[in-house]
């Protein structure tokens, strides 16, 4: 039952928020997920328009028929409407009178009720079971039930009672007693009805079907309401019990058919959930009975086509109070005469074709595997939350084999990769964080090392002509006399200010790091030896436990970061200490640690340490390049330097702790000009 004017519901992309609603309330599952937007399926829709109600979202679009409606009444062949049963639900503040004159106003030639066809409908079935005691049958009044059948389950189609709906029944009625040229246009509140009256099977017989929605917008376009007072009945011929079809069991009772619970001949279902069980259990012969009557819905009353958003038992009340009044005034007699009558010149049969849309099931080896793809390897990682609209895991799983669901679906499952993503984006984050520092300090070595060269190089030479002049003066002068002190005093500082100026040159200068496999633990402990201890500091080293601390290093580069760590750790210690230097390593990388208990570094300097001529010695003590110079050689390790410092001796004990690492083996793509010199 394909509707042959395109599908009856699609997604309005822009207003789709991915909720999985209406996946969770598709009986047919004939929405797939496709990079996150829901798609429905047209071949696999049923027309239920669960999908439509369950929306908060508004973005499921219905197929209109309004403009082919407006078409059909312009045209020259008289139009009829045909109002549903269910209309006392829709329009619950007024009076069926009302409802008609305001339809008739829209320039329809008549107007008149399905519930007629119902009674039809309801006759039909009474004789189906009267001459077919021995066969078992789904009732065929709601066509989203047919559409399932034929798709879902279509080896039941045998089973499906060979009787039109009402729809259908009241459409030929209405053509044998005004002529073959009379158009026909259902209103009523069912989608699937749109599919019934579009499909191939009855293209000739309904020429039109609208939802009491579009109703509401044809009325308040034409500016046509109840205060215009003009009142009307339903044309003939008027019904009876079919007007109790739109209420669950309504059809049995139109028919005198009883849902005998000791006898089981016959049960009804109605809703998403029970219409779908009921029949499946129809299938497996659990549910052993002559006759299934199910609807889709609770009742037509509850279609996705009616505006109201009033409660279930309130339009019941509605439908039951307008059936009472109506049946007060029924001309039984003449109700009859028209049913023997019209009924006997009108075909109400019909057949169905199966139109099998299943998939295949996975087999368990594909469902376990998709099961681990979204982190479900054992079943207590089987949830089944419903969160992404199936109800359990496996269904999911299933889902997505078929090509209907994605991984991503699944909440606990997108959690947890928000979780990993956040985690991974933490250690980039910090990564970027410590390049950009290591390129920071890298241009101000860079800077400073161009000014350093330029400055070392223009004071070298007045330096040694100075210091030269004064070791001469100094020497040919007489130790006694008084200008022999000052000379000396020029002497030494001239000799201070030479080794500053190497310094400048040594850290201007971009060296080379000339790399040999060695072990760290034995260079370390070979520079810890020949260190001078001043005696009221204990130096002491040890090694983490790692027998193989082997790595690609420049010795002497490595043995001058580890001096300058010590001698910094000494002068930070001036009434003693403790001094430790300790290696370690794993797979990856090697380390040196030099730990002091002195005063400790505050906070506010430890960012500057590695600046060039920064430092906290007195004056004349240092120069502030030996911690700039460490940064230098590990960044050209391709390794890296940390401090760690308290100074605050009401928060624990003072001291300070730098840790070198070094990659065990050096990048083949390193330059050996990378970083800035030492």
């Amino acid at each position: 039952m394909y509707p042959v004017n395109g599908p009856l519901v699609s997604t309005i992309k822009e207003l789709c928020r991915v909720c999985y609603t209406c996946v969770r309330e598709c009986p047919a599952k004939a929405i797939r997920i496709v990079d996150q937007q829901a798609e429905i399926i047209s071949e696999r829709c049923i027309g239920c328009g669960n999908c439509v109600r369950v929306c908060s979202q508004k973005a499921k679009r219905v197929i209109s028929d309004i403009e082919r409606v407006e078409e059909l009444i312009a045209g020259e062949s008289k139009v009829a409407a045909c109002l549903a049963p269910s209309f006392p639900a829709e329009f619950v503040e007024l009076d069926h009178t009302e409802v008609v004159g305001m339809i008739r106003r829209l320039g329809f030639d008549l107007v008149t009720e399905v519930a007629f066809g119902a009674d039809l409908v309801a006759a039909a079935y009474q004789r189906l079971l009267k001459e077919n005691e021995q066969k078992r049958y789904i009732a065929t009044t709601c066509p989203a039930v047919v559409a399932f059948v034929e798709r879902y389950e279509p080896e039941l189609v045998e089973h499906l009672a060979p009787v039109v709906s009402p729809m259908i029944a009241t459409a030929r009625a209405l053509r044998v007693l005004h002529g073959a040229d009379l158009k026909v246009v259902f209103i009523g509140p069912c989608i699937a009805k749109k599919g019934e009256a579009n499909s191939r099977e009855n293209i000739l017989e309904v020429d039109a079907a609208l939802t009491f929605t579009e109703l509401r917008q044809m009325l308040e376009a034409a500016g046509i309401s109840e205060e215009d007072g003009r009142r009307s009945d339903f044309d003939p011929p008027q019904a009876g019990f079919g007007a109790l079809f739109p209420i669950s069991r309504g059809m049995l009772q139109a028919a005198d058919i009883d849902e005998d619970f000791v006898s089981g001949d016959v049960v009804a279902a109605d809703g998403r959930l029970a219409f779908v069980e009921a029949i499946r259990e129809f299938a497996t012969g659990d549910l052993d009975v002559r006759l299934l009557e199910v609807l889709c819905c609770n009742g037509c009353i509850m279609g996705p086509g009616i505006s109201q958003d009033s409660p279930l038992f309130r339009r019941r009340m509605r439908v039951s109070r307008y059936v009472r009044e109506r049946l007060k005034d029924l001309d039984r007699s003449q109700w009859r005469r028209n049913l023997d009558s019209i009924g006997g010149s009108v075909d109400l049969r019909r057949s169905y074709v199966a139109d099998d849309q299943r998939i295949a099931v996975p087999s368990e080896e594909e469902v376990a595997e998709i099961l681990v793809r979204m982190g479900k390897r054992r079943p207590e990682d089987e949830l089944n939350c419903g969160a992404c609209g199936y109800e359990t895991c496996r269904e999911h799983a299933i889902a997505i084999h078929k090509g209907l669901a994605e991984s991503e679906m699944c909440l606990p499952f997108t959690i947890e990769e928000l979780r990993s993503t956040c985690g991974k984006l933490t250690i980039t984050n910090n990564q970027l964080a410590s390049a950009q520092e290591a390129l920071m300090q890298s241009e101000k070595l860079a800077s400073m090392g161009q000014l350093a060269a330029g400055i070392a190089h223009e004071v070298n030479n007045p330096l040694g002509t100075v210091l030269m002049l004064s070791h001469v003066l100094l020497d040919e002068s007489d130790p006694k006399s008084e200008l022999h002190d000052d000379l000396q005093m020029i002497a030494k500082e001239a000799d201070r200010c030479k080794k500053i100026v190497a310094g400048l040159l040594h850290f201007a200068r971009k060296n080379k790091v000339e790399a040999r496999s060695g072990d760290l633990r034995e260079v370390v402990e070979q520079t810890v030896r020949s260190m001078r201890c001043p005696p009221h500091v204990d130096l002491r080293f040890e090694c983490d436990g790692q027998d193989d601390l082997t790595a690609e290093f420049d010795h002497d580069q490595i043995v001058q970061v580890l001096s300058n760590l010590i001698s910094n750790g000494m002068a930070a210690m001036r009434d003693g200490g403790k001094l430790d230097v300790r290696v370690g390593g794993d797979a990856d990388r090697v380390f040196l640690a030099v730990s002091d208990t002195g005063v400790g570094i505050p906070e506010e300097n430890r960012k500057r340490v590695f600046d060039p001529f920064f430092t906290t010695k007195r004056v004349g003590e240092g120069t502030g390049l030996g911690l700039a110079v460490s940064y230098g050689i590990a960044k050209m390790h391709h390794g890296d330097i940390r401090v760690e410092s308290n100074a605050d001796a009401s928060a624990g004990p003072t001291g300070t702790t730098f840790t070198v690492s070094l990659p065990r083996k050096r990048r083949p793509e390193a330059s050996a000009d990378d970083g800035v010199g030492a």
